[in-house]
């Protein structure tokens, strides 16, 4: 059983920053890819950004381009999403997922996290 948990969520300023983690636990196939998502009210599901096993390989959607950055750390199975200068735009539930390679799709997705809350202030 496939397990992953997203934390750090919180209430920021417009401006500031924040680090999401996904703490991943049980067997999945190896590597497993991960992908960031985010929801916000009455908005489907939609990319933030994605990263390969290696990390080697990452995708970002335009808008969070230069101001979000995807980590990972394999020997913890701990991914990160790195988001700086936050915009009230950024709102929304933050999802980690995996995947067999760093797709943009979220069809393409087997497991998924519960999802964070972040919320942006002006």
């Amino acid at each position: 059983q496939v397990q992953l948990v997203e934390s750090g969520g919180a209430v920021v300023q417009a401006g500031g920053s924040l680090r999401l983690s996904c703490a991943r636990s049980g067997q999945t196939y190896n590597p497993p890819a991960m992908g960031w998502f985010r929801q916000a009210p009455g908005k489907e599901r939609e990319f933030v950004a994605a990263s390969s096993w290696s990390g080697d390989i990452t995708y970002y959607t335009d808008v969070v381009q230069g101001r979000f950055t995807i980590s990972r750390d394999n020997v913890k199975n701990t991914w990160y999403l790195q988001m700086n200068s936050l915009k009230p735009e950024d709102t929304a539930v933050y999802y980690c997922a995996a995947a067999r390679a760093p797709y943009r799709r979220k069809e393409l997705y087997d497991y998924w996290g519960q999802g964070t809350q972040v919320t942006v202030s002006s």
